[in-house]
């Protein structure tokens, strides 16, 4: 074991000794109640399979066996969720068959950033993880089930269902990953297309004629954003079957997964022959494991946010010096887009997460004796596979040369890992450096302050950021308007890098696992809307964003400045936000989180 994971690993335990215990406790108590059904009343039982034809109804009634719970986050306007339509009966069929059951518990609302980008709905966004877990453990108060199987990919909603799953961490539990869709045009040509667009040289329908090749059919979108970081993630936590996160949605392998996964609860369920709870497989070494491998693979921004929540939600203190101290020692393994060119898809044909894992545990980086959902840990290091009769199989890894896609642990595309905590005199914020340009990782320029990434849009479109600059985008912390993405600012400041100007972004919003080649400093806290120094820049200001060093500097002494007023940009009303408005009043900081279920210090 490197000694740093080790330290790491030690410190979240030692930090989080009194809150584990706790969460421990509490997870024991529910453990030791009467088995679910006996503690309900023949009026509870009645209603819970009233729906059943009578044969169903006794399987469900049947104590000896187990009653799994489907929270589902299917709609079919998510790609990447539109698979899950069928899985339900499919898990009940395979159920049934072998005399335990399942029921739907219930589904949780799914939101597509993609969708929602630049767009009022995006300001629900990062709050609907809180809603999300709020649904899963409603969900789950049935109180019925022995196990549960969480339908869930895309941002949000895989950790806010984990997050909700925790507080009936009695319960074993697990992720069925419906796959991503086949790869489209080149994310190249993508990008070229929408930088284009930004610089008016092709028109709306050539754009959307390039997004609807991009995106074109059922299955979780082929970049490597923060819906793929939930699937590589948390296959390495062991909370999914080995090698299941990018099997393609019409595989016949997926279904053999999907079938095998719903066996397997009721083994590790208390009517199986090894209980295995989620509170014990969700421990500090598989949250090492997760962190390890989103570094690694050059993984999602929001993760910075996300991990530590679902550390939270287990009773696990988790902090950005962690994850900084875990990439110092985190070699980059992974090359795909938005860090390459390469998609999800070639990732998977060069061996996927078994490699990537087989590769890390080379190095020492993993805790392998970590309690996964399924087998071992070592069993992670292994591909699924069908033989001749159609039957599921996991192999070991064969040695493979280093390709474009997954490096070896001898030679990485970098030392470090893909994030890095920055911290200075305008406050904390993470970088994704993997997919920045070593020769664009320190910028020095002058600062360029906007309240709206709108108001960044009319000055580029007027001809106003034609020079080198810091542009600092504030007034989009949690508390002010639900931490929003930013990504209409892309292709406009990647046109600017294109001019050959010196361009970096700063902000208290968020871009995600999609934020590319522009040096972009997010989740800058304390936020503005909280007293934060990027409240106290003013336009001029010499900043330094140093990706290499983890330094973010205003130059200009602030002290003596007082933050501006907190503008009314009317994010309090219209479009449902009106709902959210305790949302935003008790939402705690990005590096606690931003969770209001957990708000952590929000002075």
């Amino acid at each position: 074991m490197h000694p740093t994971i080790q330290q790491v690993t030690d410190a979240i335990a030692k930090r989080s000794a009194d809150t584990r215990q706790t969460y421990l406790q509490q997870m024991q108590a529910q453990e030791n109640q009467k088995p679910n059904r006996d503690a309900l009343s023949c009026g509870n039982l009645a209603h819970a399979v009233a729906p059943f034809e009578s044969a169903e109804k006794q399987q469900i009634l049947d104590r000896q066996r187990a009653n799994v719970a489907i929270v589902t986050a299917y709609n079919d306007m998510l790609s990447a969720h539109q698979p899950y339509q069928h899985y339900p009966q499919m898990i009940k069929q395979t159920l049934f068959a072998l005399g335990h059951s399942a029921q739907v518990a219930g589904g949780v609302p799914a939101m597509c950033d993609g969708v929602t980008q630049g767009q009022v709905g995006m300001e629900m966004s990062l709050f609907s993880r809180d809603v999300i877990a709020m649904a899963t453990s409603v969900s789950l108060s049935h109180n019925i089930f022995d196990g549960t199987l969480l339908l869930g990919i895309c941002d949000k909603i895989a950790p806010g269902q984990l997050m909700g799953a925790l507080a009936y961490g009695h319960l074993p539990t697990a992720f069925v990953p419906s796959g991503p869709m086949s790869t489209g045009i080149s994310n190249d040509e993508k990008t070229k297309v929408r930088q284009a667009y930004a610089a008016g040289e092709v028109g709306k329908d050539a754009l959307l004629a390039s997004e609807c090749s991009a995106y074109h059919s059922h299955g979780t979108c082929t970049f490597y954003g923060t819906a793929n970081t939930n699937q590589l993630v948390f296959e390495a936590m062991g909370l999914m079957l080995p090698g299941s996160a990018f099997v393609h949605p019409d595989d016949p392998l997926r279904r053999a997964l999907t079938d095998e996964i719903s066996q397997h609860i009721p083994r590790v369920s208390r009517q199986g022959d090894e209980y295995r709870p989620l509170y014990r497989t969700l421990d500090e070494k598989s949250l090492v494991n997760g962190l390890v491998a989103l570094l690694s693979s050059g993984g999602s921004t929001n993760h910075t946010i996300h991990m530590i929540a679902i550390a939270r939600a287990a009773g696990l203190i988790l902090t950005w010096e962690d994850i900084d101290a875990l990439s110092d020692v985190v070699p980059l393994l992974v090359n795909i887009y938005p860090n390459g060119s390469d998609d999800i898809n070639a990732f998977q044909e060069k061996g996927g997460t078994p490699r990537l894992l087989f590769q890390l545990n080379r190095q020492g980086l993993l805790h392998m004796d970590a309690v996964p959902v399924y087998g071992q840990m070592i069993d992670y290091l292994k591909s699924p596979q069908l033989d001749d009769n159609d039957q599921l199989s996991f192999v070991e890894q064969s040695e493979l040369p280093p390709s474009n896609v997954i490096a070896t642990s001898e030679s990485p595309f970098s030392a470090k890992g893909g994030l890095r905590v920055m911290t200075g005199s305008l406050g904390r914020g993470v970088m994704k450096v993997s997919a920045v340009a070593e020769s664009d990782r320190k910028i020095e320029a002058p600062a360029r302050v906007f309240d709206h990434q709108d108001d960044v849009v009319q000055a580029y479109e007027d001809g106003l950021l034609n020079s080198d600059a810091i542009i600092v985008v504030r007034f989009n912390g949690p508390s002010m308007n639900g931490m929003p993405e930013l990504h209409k600012l892309m292709p406009i400041l990647g046109n600017l890098m294109k001019k050959g100007h010196r361009v970096a972004l700063v902000t208290d919003g968020r871009l995600s696992g999609a934020s590319g080649k522009v040096p972009s400093v997010l989740h800058v806290t304390p936020e503005a809307a909280k007293g934060g120094a990027l409240a106290k820049l003013k336009d001029g200001d010499p900043v330094v964003v140093d990706g290499e060093n983890g330094s973010l500097e205003c130059l200009t002494d602030l002290s003596s400045r007082k933050p501006v007023e907190t503008p009314n940009l009317g994010y309090d009303r219209g479009y449902g936000r009106d709902y959210f408005s305790l949302f935003r009043q008790t939402v705690g900081p990005a590096d606690q989180g931003a969770s209001v279920l957990f708000p952590g210090d929000i002075k």
